[in-house]
């Protein structure tokens, strides 16, 4: 039967409130928000609320994660903060040699895959942290792939999108194409395979994913498919706790998971920006725009000539790329009125979810899933439900680059969750960016706007976004206002206004900032999303 409602079109700009609660979960989809919630109102924690939501959140926005994702997290345990760094390594059998016999690294198949690390982040986020059974925090996300749900607008458009690119890798039409066709707002999605997955993968703390039934299939399915995954790639994984690196800004001091997460970029510009005094002029000026632009160039220069694996890595992040003295360095290279010409690689469009929570106790989380490019490989394990990122395009190939391709080896990565705290030491916020490349850009816009302008969290996710391109290039959103293109222009900025496609360029932002005793909450309107508190 057709959804009754054939146009899903928002034509007005988001009047969306920000939310507030002393209990605060905020994702992209409100069926994972609720996921989410659920747990804070069965007596759990925040811990609890973002590991429910996250693992619904490959039920209902595969498009953007699934079970064979990445992750990271960043959370206060109330005294403490913790960065938890869930990326996979690479097949042993992933040599220079191997890829140049292929003739580059692929976007999709089998030889773009990594060992996929999202269920450890789960498993060992709940293992040290949460209160609630493990299986208890995937029973949500269980019925939503038992018994359906219908699909959201947004997600249905992407999902469209992976069916035209991905439509004939192994395993994908047979889960996401049931009717030999991406699925339909409004239609109604089950996946009982992916529903015992999760319940398996809950049973066992991940036990039968990394080194029983799961990894067998999924190592399997490599080898038929001319790929070099193995089980002994799949038992090697372990999540690793790898605090985070840190830059002040104004009154706050920013946070980020160190390399090989992309986090770095953003804590140059912002370390950029408090040398050159951001904050004078008005938020949405020419000159905020401007200075924000060119310390983002500079920053992603750097990113892409140094961050790799952290031990491959040339320079230390902390104590050289995040030098006050290199930074003030960096800065003194911003012309206020002449847009710069740096080096980087032009950011690609990515598939990722962020979701942030936060409790009554003052325990909060920052956590990131992806697939990376929409539904990632393109490669769904037959009868399991489990869809597997392509994050091993994310390597180089490229002699003697720490990024290099290489045997059990993580990439170069765009996931990023964030984290903010006070000056004094107290936690001040958790929010994130989705949208592959964009999400260190995104950082930097959000920071700059609560932290230092003072938006709310849902005024700075509806606000008009900008993304660098490549050269001077950069592409803003519609809504910018028209006299700060024409002074941008003026600067030698090549602008472009894209129309039409926030949600795939722009990325989503979730926000969460502590306010008191209790939390505000944001959640972007170019998602489905939903920020939900008690």
């Amino acid at each position: 039967m057709s959804p009754t409602i054939q146009d899903w079109a928002l034509p007005y700009a988001s009047h969306r409130s920000s939310v507030l609660g002393r209990n605060v979960v905020s994702t992209s989809q409100p069926l994972a928000a609720q996921a989410g919630l659920r747990m804070l109102l069965a007596g759990g924690n925040a811990v609890d609320a973002a590991v429910a939501a996250a693992m619904a959140l490959t039920v209902v926005e595969p498009s953007g994660c699934g079970i064979g994702s990445d992750a990271f997290a960043i959370l206060w345990d109330g005294k403490e903060l913790h960065g938890l760094n869930a990326s996979g390594r690479s097949p042993a059998a992933w040599t220079p040699e191997y890829f140049k016999q292929l003739g580059g690294i692929p976007e999709k198949g089998w030889n773009a895959v990594t060992v996929p690390g999202a269920v450890s982040a789960w498993v060992e986020l709940s293992r040290r942290f949460g209160k609630l059974p493990l299986e208890q925090v995937a029973q949500p996300a269980i019925d939503l792939a038992r018994n359906g749900f219908p699909v959201s607008p947004v997600i249905a458009t992407l999902w469209e999108l992976g069916a035209q690119k991905l439509g004939t890798q192994p395993g994908f039409a047979e889960c996401f194409m049931p009717q030999g066709r991406a699925m339909r707002a409004g239609e109604i999605f089950k996946s009982e395979a992916h529903a015992r997955t999760l319940e398996l993968i809950a049973q066992t703390k991940g036990e039968a994913f990394y080194r029983g039934e799961l990894a067998q299939k999924m190592a399997a399915h490599s080898q038929a498919n001319g790929g070099a995954m193995t089980v002994e790639d799949l038992a090697a994984h372990k999540a690793d706790w790898v605090g985070t690196v840190s830059q002040p800004f104004g009154d706050s001091v920013i946070h980020e998971i160190p390399p090989n997460g992309q986090g770095i970029a953003a804590l140059m510009a912002l370390g950029m920006l408090d040398e050159l005094g951001i904050g004078g002029q008005p938020l949405d000026s020419a000159d905020t725009v401007h200075l924000q632009i060119e310390a983002m160039k500079l920053a992603l220069a750097d990113l892409h000539e140094y961050n790799a694996d952290m031990d491959h890595m040339r320079v230390k992040p902390q104590e050289e790329l995040l030098s006050r003295d290199y930074l003030r360095e960096r800065a003194k290279l911003i012309d206020i009125r002449h847009a710069g010409n740096p080096t980087y690689g032009a950011p690609q469009r990515g598939g990722t979810v962020y979701l942030a929570a936060a409790d009554a106790s003052g325990m909060m989380v920052s956590f990131i899933q992806s697939n990376y490019m929409g539904f990632g490989s393109g490669v769904v394990v037959p009868g399991t439900g489990i869809s597997l990122q392509n994050r091993g395009c994310g390597f180089t190939t490229q002699s003697g680059h720490a990024n290099e391709v290489g045997p059990r080896k993580r990439p170069s990565h765009t996931i990023i969750p964030a984290f903010a705290m006070n000056a004094d030491g107290t936690p001040q916020m958790a929010f994130g960016v989705m949208g592959g490349p964009m999400q260190s850009q995104g950082h930097l816009q959000m920071a700059v706007r609560v932290l230092r302008y003072g938006q709310n969290p849902q005024a700075a996710a509806d606000a008009p976004r900008w993304r660098v391109t490549g050269a001077k290039g950069v592409a803003v959103e519609p809504a910018f206002d028209a006299g700060v293109l024409a002074e941008l222009r003026a600067r030698g900025h090549a602008i472009t206004v894209e129309e039409g496609n926030g949600v795939f360029a722009f990325g989503g932002a979730q926000l969460i900032l502590r306010d008191g005793d209790h939390y505000v909450a944001g959640s972007d309107p170019r998602k489905d999303g939903q920020a939900v508190a008690f």
